[in-house]
């Protein structure tokens, strides 16, 4: 879509200016200009009476769905090792697939990868299209973006699913622009509309107070980035047979960002996100300092650390502990709240754990709506009595 002033009609009126919620519009030498702050609203449109103002869409290109057919998973990859992500997409894209009366593929991009393809075939791929090239090696944006647009419009896919992932969230939607498609992103459940095909595409909206059941209908492929540890992995396999196809990349493009090097987090023990215990922190605990409570727990216990989007808006600890809608969902068999209220952006990160334990001094505190075990009182005491007692335990 696209705004226009024709300069010829417009008299300068300024009521399309007191219209505009956003002040899109500049008034100068009596004639009206958009500016970029337009969001394309119409109501401009509706309040110019000079008929000077008009927004125009963009023809829509029709596709045949005939040609499209298929569900695709990319398979993301780090230093040979395929991400956990990847199999709860083969595990929700084989269900997809089979009611669909598809076959199931995933994507592997990167540089010897090979010996990947068959782990990706136990987990309920029919097919793997596999593109190992140099290029591929350092993970950038723009040649894994190209080579996917490339192997998209060569085989035609009518859905394809990603991970949610840093590196998802950062690839996909380029991929997505180029195609000229939908993309729904973080995705907490997909489904299918059999009488018409669509795929239907669940999310958190409005900070999470309601889900949204999104559809793409005029655009393939229909695109969705699903959120780590929301879905279920897939069973292994090992009986399973399928076909790998070794494709390449038409056009190499020339790289216009080179990574020079990569540092793990230092303080970062265990993987958040495939953590089976996490122990994570909040506002309650009232400053940086007191998250060595939460650290001392975690050691003994050989857990994570997290944390609520308060406490690391306070700076108290990096972004990389976030849990959350805005952070990271876990799904360990243990999280250990300690001070945290239970906001619903937090529960969304959280709470398909398999035993939640909540700390808190407040007793109407959410979290307890969702935890399996509660404690009300001061964490300040809680935490050093239940770590001293880990410790007794395990003669530490």
């Amino acid at each position: 879509m696209s705004i226009k002033v024709d300069l010829s009609k417009c008299k300068g009126c300024k009521l399309c200016a007191k219209a505009c919620m956003y002040g899109a519009i500049d008034i100068v030498e009596k004639k009206a200009y958009i500016n970029n702050n337009c969001t394309l609203c119409g109501a401009c449109v509706s309040a110019c009476k000079y008929g000077a103002i008009s927004i125009s869409k963009k023809k829509k290109t029709a596709f045949n769905e005939g040609d499209y057919e298929g569900v695709w998973v990319f398979a993301e990859q780090k230093q040979g090792k395929l991400a956990g992500v990847a199999f709860e997409l083969l595990g929700e894209g084989r269900k997809l697939a089979d009611e669909l009366g598809v076959k199931l593929s995933a994507v592997l991009l990167g540089e010897k990868i090979s010996d990947l393809a068959n782990e990706l075939i136990f987990y309920g791929a029919d097919r793997i299209y596999i593109v190992d090239n140099p290029i591929l090696k350092d993970r950038l944006d723009e040649p894994y973006a190209n080579t996917l647009v490339q192997l998209i419009h060569e085989h035609k896919p009518e859905i394809f699913l990603a991970g949610a992932t840093s590196f998802g969230r950062s690839l996909i939607p380029r991929v997505a622009a180029t195609l000229e498609t939908g993309l729904t992103a973080d995705c907490t459940s997909l489904a299918i509309d059999k009488k018409n095909k669509f795929l239907l595409q669940t999310r958190p909206a409005f900070g999470g107070n309601i889900m949204a059941t999104i559809i793409c209908p005029n655009k393939r492929p229909q695109m969705a980035t699903v959120r780590p540890k929301v879905m279920k992995c897939a069973q292994r396999d090992d009986t399973r047979s399928g076909e790998i196809i070794e494709e390449t990349i038409l056009k190499p493009t020339s790289l216009r960002v080179k990574l020079l090097d990569f540092m793990e987090e230092l303080n970062n023990k265990v993987n958040l996100e495939e953590a089976e215990i996490v122990v994570a922190g909040g506002r309650g605990l009232g400053k940086a300092e007191n998250f060595k409570l939460i650290h001392e727990m975690a050691s003994i216990l050989g857990a994570a650390v997290g944390a609520s989007r308060a406490a690391v808006d306070a700076e108290w600890i990096p972004y990389s502990h976030q849990v959350g809608q805005t952070g990271k969902t876990v799904s360990p068999k243990l999280y250990i709240a300690c001070g945290i209220s239970g906001a619903i952006q937090h529960l969304t990160g959280m709470q398909t754990a398999d035993n939640i334990v909540a700390i808190n001094k407040d007793p109407d505190a959410p979290i307890f709506n969702v935890a399996n075990y509660g404690i009300v009182g001061d964490l300040f005491e809680i935490i050093p009595a239940i770590t001293a007692k880990l410790k007794e335990v395990s003669g530490g």
